[in-house]
C-alpha cells in the first residue's frame, strides 16, 4: 500500500480507503448492503492488515446507522486509522436540522462523535453545497470545531469548482483554516471532473477522495453487454446511482476494463481502480463492500500495475469529448495553458487531431 499526502496538511493517507456506505442498512440504504458490526470488524482488520489506514463514513449512511456500525466495530483499532465523517445532509424533516449552518454543523458534529464513539474526527466533511448558509458562517463553525479538538481537519463533498473557490477565496480574505480535500464521483465512464475539479485540486493544492470508484457498482463486472444485470447486486436491484447519460459509452468502458483485466487474470473492477490511481491529482479512492472476497479483490488493486499501453488504451476508450471553452482553445490556437489543466487537456486535443486527421482521409 502506498500512502499520499492530503492536500495542503502534512497527513499521509493510504491509496485505498476503506468506504462505509454497505454498513448497517437502513432508513433507505438497504440496497447498497447491510454489513453488521462483526462483518465491519472483520473489514476493519483485513484493511488495517493491508496498509490501509483511512476509513469514510457519513451522518446520513442509513441515518446515522452506519456511523454506529462502524462506532462499534472499531473498538481499540480506532487509533490506528484516520477516521473520516460526512455532515450538512438533512437528517429529519426539521428545516434546521440540514445545512452547514453552524447550528447544524456543530450539532452534527457532537452526534457523530457520540455514533463513533470517539472524542474525535479526523477529517469532517461538507456533505453537499449549501447555498443558503454564508460561507463564512460554515467556515467559522469547523475552524472553531477545529480550536475544540473535535475535529482535527475539515474538506468538502460533492462542490462545483466555484463553489470550491468561492469557498477558498473566502478563508483566504478572512484568514480562516481552508478545506484540504473534496471529496468527489469520478470513475472511467464518469471523468467530468477533469474539467474543473481536478485542475482546481492541483493548483489550489486539495486533496483528491474519490467516492464510488467503480461507479457504484456499474464497473465491478457484473453489468455487462446482453447480460442481466443480478438482482443481487446494487445496479440490479433498482439503486437509482449513478446516473449514466450514455450507456452504450458505459458498456463500452466495461468492455474495456473486462478486457485488460483478462490479460491480467484479474477482475474487471481491479482494473478499474488500478487505473484510476494512475490519474493526475487523485489522493485516495473509496471503496465500500458487501463481502470479504469483494475487499480482499478490491485491495489487491494497490498491488496491479498496468502496462503504458493499458493505460493508454482505457484513457483512449473512456475519454470525454472536448468541451466549451476546452474546444476552443485548441481550434483558436491559443497557448500558455495552466500546468494544472494542461495534464488533461492534452489528452482532449489528441480527440480533436484524431477526428482531422479522419476528415483528411
Amino acid at each position: 500500500m502506498k500512502y499520499r499526502k492530503l492536500g495542503h496538511s502534512g497527513l499521509m493517507v493510504s491509496e485505498l480507503t476503506l468506504g462505509t456506505l454497505t454498513f448497517n442498512g437502513q432508513a433507505g440504504f438497504e440496497k447498497t448492503g447491510n454489513v453488521d458490526v462483526r462483518q465491519a470488524r472483520r473489514f476493519i482488520e483485513i484493511a488495517l492488515e493491508r496498509g490501509v489506514n483511512t476509513v469514510d463514513t457519513a451522518d446520513l449512511y442509513s441515518k446515522g446507522g452506519a456511523e454506529e456500525t462502524l462506532g462499534e466495530a472499531l473498538g481499540g483499532n480506532r487509533q490506528r486509522v484516520i477516521l473520516a465523517t460526512k455532515a450538512r445532509s438533512p437528517m429529519s424533516d426539521d428545516p434546521n436540522d440540514s445545512g452547514a449552518t453552524r447550528f447544524h454543523l456543530i450539532k452534527s458534529c457532537e452526534n457523530s462523535l457520540k455514533r463513533l464513539k470517539t472524542d474525535h474526527i479526523d477529517l469532517y466533511q461538507i456533505h453537499n453545497w449549501d447555498g443558503v448558509t454564508p460561507v463564512e458562517e460554515t467556515l467559522r463553525a469547523l475552524e472553531d470545531l477545529v480550536k475544540s479538538g473535535k475535529i482535527r481537519y475539515f474538506g468538502t463533498s460533492n462542490y462545483t469548482g466555484w463553489q470550491m473557490m468561492k469557498t477558498l477565496g473566502c478563508a483566504e480574505v478572512n484568514h480562516l483554516l481552508k478545506p484540504v480535500s473534496q471529496q468527489i464521483y469520478y470513475t472511467p465512464e464518469s471523468r467530468e471532473a477533469e474539467f474543473e475539479l481536478l485542475p482546481m485540486a492541483l493548483d489550489q493544492n486539495i486533496g483528491t477522495l474519490i467516492w464510488g470508484p467503480m461507479g457504484e457498482g456499474l464497473l465491478t463486472g457484473t453489468v455487462q453487454r446482453n447480460v442481466k444485470t443480478p438482482a443481487t447486486s446494487r445496479q440490479g436491484n433498482g439503486w437509482p446511482e449513478p446516473y449514466v447519460h450514455d450507456m452504450e459509452h458505459a458498456y463500452r468502458v466495461i468492455d474495456v476494463l473486462t478486457e485488460v483485466g483478462k490479460e491480467h487474470n484479474v477482475s474487471t473492477a481491479r482494473v478499474c481502480l488500478a487505473w484510476l490511481l494512475t490519474r493526475p491529482g487523485i489522493t485516495s479512492l473509496i471503496v465500500g463492500n458487501r463481502t470479504e472476497q469483494h475487499l480482499q479483490d478490491n485491495l489487491a488493486a494497490a498491488e496491479l500495475t498496468l502496462s503504458e499501453a493499458q493505460i493508454k488504451r482505457i484513457e483512449q476508450a473512456t475519454r470525454p469529448a472536448p468541451r466549451y471553452p476546452y474546444w476552443h482553445r485548441f481550434t483558436s490556437g491559443m497557448d500558455r495553458l495552466d500546468p494544472a489543466e494542461k495534464v488533461f487537456l492534452d489528452e482532449y486535443q489528441q480527440t480533436l487531431e484524431e477526428r482531422k486527421d479522419l476528415d483528411r482521409k
